[in-house]
């Protein structure tokens, strides 16, 4: 609201002045009715909608490599990986990161939430009841070694935040304990009772490794200045682009056994961002080059996915 303010002469009565000043007066704005659309909706941003592909991508690409389209047995497992452990990955994390977070400015848009505390326990409610039933469900329909994988790929990736363990404060391990990214690989084939295809396996464990390390230059500042150690404020950009870059090289060896295509995009993507780190070794650059590495898993995943499904319609049809 804006009002005026009338000039006062020293011995006469106040007169408006020309050009009267004009001050700014802030009043909040009227909260918003918290209704189940808007917390809905609240919570599929926490949960970071653009990186899903991570989860339920590698768990749909997990089945198609057991031989099937469509397996009924997976499906309880393929929407648990879409919004309920989406949520537990990030919701999780942005609870413990909300020092670090309000510094960042990618916060607040579809490269993350920035929540609020009076969030914490709407959070927590919403992890609990969407992944529950899903973690019982499990123990009922799958094998005691999917429980134990599934049990493991969660655990990781809460402790990943949260304490006593909070690898993301710890270098190196923090990098490490992202490999989790890949399990979905094996986890889909030992829960449908088939042989995981270890090259691929191993190969996106070692992927998952060199790309959370890479996505994590572009917050060293805010990361530094909140006090967190990771492995991207510890090695510095130059360093972190070749700490990627050696697990980059070493997933496109193990692609290469599964998939010569797939291995050469791999390496020719991952080519690209190490060495325009090398070149810019910045927090910029990796500000920058962040869509590419959004877009990385997308692009590499569509062409394993092709290729699999080509495979399975010839060995079907051909």
């Amino acid at each position: 609201m804006l009002v005026d303010r009338p000039a006062y002469n020293r011995g006469r009565r106040p007169s408006a002045p020309p050009h009267p000043r004009r001050i700014a007066i802030d009043h909040p704005a009227p909260a918003r009715p918290v209704t189940w659309r808007t917390t809905l909706g609240r919570l599929v941003h926490i949960s970071r909608p653009v990186l899903w592909i991570n989860t339920i991508g590698t768990g749909v690409l997990g089945m198609w490599l057991t031989g099937q389209l469509l397996d009924p047995a997976a499906i309880p497992l393929l929407v648990w990986l879409t919004l309920p452990f989406n949520l537990l990955i990030y919701g999780v994390n942005d609870i413990f990161d909300q020092e670090t977070d309000a510094l960042n400015p990618r916060k607040g848009s579809i490269e993350g939430a920035r929540i609020e505390p009076r969030e914490v326990r709407t959070i927590v409610w919403a992890v609990a009841i969407t992944n529950v039933p899903f973690l019982a469900w499990f123990l009922i329909a799958y094998p005691l070694a999917a429980n134990a994988l599934i049990l493991l790929y969660t655990a990781v990736f809460v402790f990943y935040s949260a304490p006593p363990l909070r690898f993301k404060q710890r270098p190196f391990l923090d990098s490490l304990s992202n490999a989790a990214y890949g399990l979905p690989l094996l986890i889909v084939p030992v829960a449908l009772g088939a042989p995981p295809l270890w090259p691929a396996v191993t190969g996106l464990l070692v992927w998952s490794v060199a790309k959370h390390a890479y996505d994590a230059v572009q917050d060293i500042d805010e990361d530094r200045e909140a006090g967190i150690r990771t492995t991207a404020v510890l090695l510095g950009p130059r360093g972190t682009a070749l700490w990627s870059g050696f697990w980059w090289l070493v997933s496109s060896v193990l692609f290469a056994f599964v998939s010569i295509p797939v291995a050469a995009l791999n390496a020719v993507i991952a080519g690209v961002l190490v060495v325009w780190m090398l070149v810019r070794p910045t927090p910029a650059t990796g500000r920058r080059l962040y869509p590419v590495s959004i877009a990385f898993p997308y692009v590499a995943g569509s062409v394993a996915s092709g290729l699999q499904l080509t495979k399975m319609f010839f060995e079907a049809y051909g």
